[in-house]
């Protein structure tokens, strides 16, 4: 392919690669410490309260193809614009890897479309090697990270309560929505297994906490972007708010190829594909900031190659790619006869689970060495299409095991009567927990095949070990006993050893982590402490590349901290001249 290569004579104090959780909390913060900022972002604008990207509020009949997923993978509605697949942007697989690899395309990232679960890390999931003797302790530990945990919290909002859980730290919260009808069931029946269910901590806002952001009217439609901002995301509440405050220049539609350097070595800007008119485009920098994703992170630093840095930037040691992980995640769900036929009213809510179990058990008296929690869901939402599987699917249930008489019909006023008695009686459980991070687990480039931007992509290397197999074995135990403690009709076979306890792939809970971990050793690591890659000190990443290990919490919020946190690094290490 030939790509016009321009150069331009625009030069800045950073530029940052990518806008989600990361590169959105250091576009804010050095953008308001006075230097000039470049965002540059793979996807196109998006602004929920405009006309022209607003979904929120619509039937999910005025959907244009009735809710099918197409450039949005979770339905026309969505607020997600990527996918696990691209057209013109694959990635390959070694031989018996499964790993499905979520690229979002749009300002914000995929904060515009989570869950907005909102945790911190605990004092021990920095230190878990110390605990269990796998993995590696991280360099920094809680007490470096709660001052930004505090600001982020007070930033941004999160609801939530105080339990005084060691390894569930408290936060400044605001006030959580009351549980609903089946929430209060799950509780019921999870206090007869002693299983603690806490009110979730989500970053949606149920007060006010400044004049530019709304407060949540409970359409729990987070997933289509809140025109009011009252749920966080990174565009609405970082990047836009920094663009209008600060010298931030935004560039979308724009594909990072690499970060270029002098020859000393030292970062000097990036090149990428403009996907307006496919040129390749220069930009220069004091710093560079890399924020594209942990996978995407390592995908740019692997193609950056010069004579100084001939595997690829702050790549020295071999690691980049490396101890690549997800978060694990297992799913079961039931229907409760006693909500058959339930009254109907509005339940909606927030655009998530009111209520969470955090991972309760201690597992030295276990067979597997790190924990999980549980999100649940159900209720009545607005009606999708569909209940996630036929309707003779639960009409066989009710009528086999309930011995109620099934309604006549798949369609027409049959279908109609069964979708009135069955709309909010099914309720589920996920389960999302730490995997243990493996050198083998790892992303690479391939030699052989690139993007339709003459990109090099990359090649993925994936296996679930024991460890997790164990533990989703353990999620079903739970699930089933909860469940049925509340009197709930099982739907499916428990998942067996055969299809690993009903795993999902790598990959699939979007939680991927660790390909450009922080040490204190450079030869298995890649970043310092502050996130400063350790054979070039003018490079640094702010996505979930550095995590030495995951946890069993969503890495949202420690990215937006760790990000705040390296920021102000930066700030001092500029303003001293030292970069």
């Amino acid at each position: 392919m030939s790509i016009e290569i321009i150069s331009s004579s625009q030069s800045y104090d950073v530029i940052i690669v990518g806008s989600g959780a990361g590169g959105g909390m250091a576009s804010k913060i050095l953008s308001e410490a006075g230097f000039s900022v470049a965002v540059i972002e793979a996807g196109g604008d998006w602004d929920p309260a405009k006309e022209e990207f607003r979904t929120q509020l619509q039937w999910p009949w005025e959907s244009p193809r009735r809710g099918a997923g197409t450039v949005r993978p979770f339905g026309d509605f969505d607020a997600a614009i990527g996918g696990w697949l691209i057209e013109g942007e694959p990635y390959t697989l070694s031989s018996g890897t499964k790993f499905d690899w979520f690229r979002s395309r749009m300002l914000g990232g995929r904060t515009n479309h989570w869950g907005r679960i909102s945790l911190r890390f605990g004092p021990d999931d920095f230190k878990r090697s110390s605990i269990d003797g796998l993995g590696h302790d991280w360099p920094i530990g809680y007490e470096d990270l709660k001052p930004y945990y505090d600001k982020v919290d007070k930033l941004i909002g999160v609801f939530g309560t105080k339990e005084g859980i060691h390894n569930e730290p408290d936060g400044f919260f605001l006030p959580p929505p009351k549980p609903r009808l089946h929430e209060l069931m799950i509780a019921k029946s999870a206090k007869k297994s002693a299983v603690p269910v806490l009110p979730a901590r989500l970053s949606i806002l149920t007060r006010p906490i400044n004049d530019e952001r709304g407060v949540c009217f409970f359409c729990q439609q987070c997933n289509r972007g809140c025109q009011a901002y009252a749920d966080f995301s990174a565009g609405t509440c970082l990047v836009k708010p920094a663009m209008a405050k600060g010298k931030v220049d935004l560039y979308t539609n724009s594909m990072v190829r690499k970060v270029t350097t002098n020859d000393q070595g030292k970062a000097t800007g990036v090149s990428f594909i403009s996907k307006v008119d496919m040129k390749e485009y220069k930009l220069k920098s004091r710093v560079v900031v890399l924020g594209a994703s942990a996978c995407e992170s390592a995908r740019i630093m692997l193609n950056s190659k010069s004579k100084t840095h001939p595997d690829g930037i702050g790549n020295q040691g071999g690691m980049v790619g490396r101890y690549l992980h997800d978060s694990t995640g297992a799913d079961r769900m039931a229907i409760l006869p006693d909500l058959i036929d339930r009254d109907r009213y509005n339940e909606d809510g927030v655009g998530g689970m009111h209520v969470y179990t955090p991972w309760w058990l201690d597992n030295k008296k276990l067979d597997f060495a790190r924990g999980y929690h549980i999100e649940y869901w159900g209720g009545m939402s607005m009606p999708s299409y569909g209940f996630g599987m036929g309707m003779e699917t639960l009409r066989s249930h009710i009528k086999d095991e309930f011995g109620n008489p099934s309604t006549n019909g798949g369609y027409g006023e049959g279908l109609k009567k069964d979708i009135r008695r069955f709309y909010g009686t099914t309720v589920g459980m996920s389960g999302r927990g730490e995997s243990i991070p493996q050198y083998d687990n790892y992303c690479e480039i391939d030699p052989n095949t690139v993007d339709k931007y003459g990109i090099p992509v990359l090649k993925f290397n994936y296996n679930w070990t024991d460890q997790e197999l164990k533990q989703a074995d353990h999620m079903h135990e739970t699930f089933e006993e909860i469940l049925t403690g509340m009197g709930g009709k099982l739907m499916g076979k428990r998942p067996t050893k055969e299809t690993q306890f009903g795993l999902h792939a790598p990959g699939r809970i979007i939680h991927e982590v660790g390909t450009t971990r922080m040490g204190n050793d450079p030869n298995t690591s890649v970043l310092n402490s502050n996130c400063q890659a350790h054979d070039c000190d003018n490079l640094f990443v702010v996505d979930g590349g550095p995590f030495v290990s995951q946890a069993d919490k969503n890495p949202t919020w420690t990215i937006l901290a760790l990000s705040w946190r390296t920021s102000d690094y930066i700030i001092s290490e500029m303003k001293k001249k030292n970069i």
